[in-house]
């Protein structure tokens, strides 16, 4: 399997796909991978790389992190996991994290970003059309992962994640390398008004990023907005990565909520320092 990309590259080690971005593989102090529905053995319509326990056998979805880890190069033993519900509360971890969310229970019921400035932990972030942020400070050598869906976009959770890491890591904005997506792109992302309304609210140019239809749908891009998101943080525009990769276009590749009516898996975003 080939794709059309200029931004990521499609890797396969051992059966298991999974994508990197080609900014952050020239960072020589982290590893990074995005997961795509491909070299698991989750079963139906979970087949075949799921990264979700939810609905899913837990035996199935271990053999799946434990696959992925090693064809992409993670220690199983330093996952931990978000526990998403589209707010955005960013948990600071450390290696006494290390496994919650995977082989422990989650403690905490909202966390939808993750930060570290410690080796041995490897942050985990889930999607399926919501879209991953990236973030590594180049300096302080810290890194940091979001779920931005629609709610956590308007609700900055870019923003909040470089709070995080300055308040926590001293991090200076300028010194951040950041990748946004893969995720349901502006070709595919139809809302309704009351859903378009919050993006009109930002404090950013909406035109870029909000398109009226003549049905009264309106096409949004959300990676666009995440990208003005950090650029008024003080993110340089030359640090910023965007995915070209749709994840409804791409679903034969990835998985998408819409291209599969919600009848999916998951993918996760990893992300650590060396």
């Amino acid at each position: 399997m080939n794709i059309n990309s200029k931004t990521m590259k499609l890797n396969k080690k051992d059966g298991v796909h999974f994508l990197t971005y080609n900014k952050l593989s020239e960072i020589d102090f982290i590893n990074h991978a995005f997961s795509t529905r491909l070299g698991g053995v989750s079963k139906g319509i979970f087949e075949s790389m799921n990264m979700s326990f939810e609905h899913d056998s837990f035996d199935d979805v271990t053999e799946n992190y434990k696959r992925f880890c090693n064809a992409a190069g993670f220690s199983f033993d330093t996952l931990v996991a978000s526990s998403q519900d589209h707010h955005t509360y960013v948990r600071v971890c450390t290696k006494s994290e290390c496994g919650i969310g995977i082989t422990k229970k989650k403690d905490i019921e909202s966390v939808d970003a993750l930060v570290t400035n410690e080796k041995g932990v490897t942050l985990v972030t889930y999607y399926a059309d919501c879209t991953p942020l990236f973030f590594v400070d180049t300096k302080k050598k810290a890194i940091g992962l979001a779920h931005a869906g629609w709610r956590g976009t308007v609700g900055k959770i870019g923003a909040q994640v470089i709070s995080t890491m300055r308040e926590n890591y001293g991090t200076n904005p300028s010194d951040l390398v950041c990748a946004i997506g893969p995720a349901i792109s502006l070709c595919c992302y139809e809302v309704d008004k009351a859903c378009a309304d919050n993006f009109y609210a930002l404090d950013l140019d909406d035109s870029k990023f909000v398109f009226p239809k003549d049905d009264g749908k309106y096409m949004i891009d959300l990676l666009e907005t995440n990208r003005q998101i950090l650029l008024s943080c003080g993110v340089k525009e030359e640090n910023i990565t965007v995915s070209d990769l749709c994840t409804k276009c791409n679903s034969d590749l990835l998985w998408s909520h819409r291209a599969t009516n919600g009848k999916r898996g998951t993918m996760s975003a990893f992300l650590t320092l060396k």
